[in-house]
């Protein structure tokens, strides 16, 4: 399995980057791991409701850019549904089983992913309600892939 992680701005957080390591590491083991990044664009801080939009536009048609066209998108989004690392690992399952070999998944910038995005998107997942960094969400993304790795192998991970 091939697994793109397409998002938004560049990472320049050491610990970050050294948990992300770490998990591309163990990831190497059970799939292909690719992380693309894609500048963000500019913004002031106070805009308007168009200028946001016009941001996650730009941001969105460089992410669109990055998708491979076989791939199935799965999108971060706080309105996207909630699974248990069981019910995630079940779904990576069933894809790699459909024959769903290429998987993107993809992290929006701070305003979120542009509608195209949404659009393309085959699957909207959601880790919280809350919001959390983009940086961040890289680190927890990739260790939920290895945790549904290893659920799917009935490997021992800590639970």
């Amino acid at each position: 399995m091939k697994i793109s992680i397409v998002t938004v701005g560049k990472l320049k957080e050491k610990y970050l980057k050294q948990g992300i390591q770490e998990y591309t590491k163990r990831l190497g083991a059970y799939a292909t791991i690719e992380i693309i990044e894609v500048p963000d664009e500019k913004a002031p801080e106070n805009m308007s409701q168009a200028e946001m939009e016009e941001v996650k536009r730009k941001e969105g048609d460089k992410i669109l850019t990055k998708i491979a066209t076989d791939a199935y998108v799965i999108s971060l989004e706080i309105n996207g549904q909630m699974l248990s690392s069981e019910k995630f690992a079940e779904k990576l399952d069933q894809l790699a089983t459909h024959g769903k070999s290429k998987i993107a998944l993809v992290i929006g910038g701070s305003l979120g992913l542009s509608d195209a995005v949404q659009k393309r998107s085959d699957f909207a997942l959601s880790f919280s309600k809350m919001t959390f960094p983009h940086q961040l969400m890289r680190l927890v993304l990739l260790e939920q892939v290895y945790r549904a790795f290893r659920i799917n192998r009935g490997e021992p991970y800590h639970k």
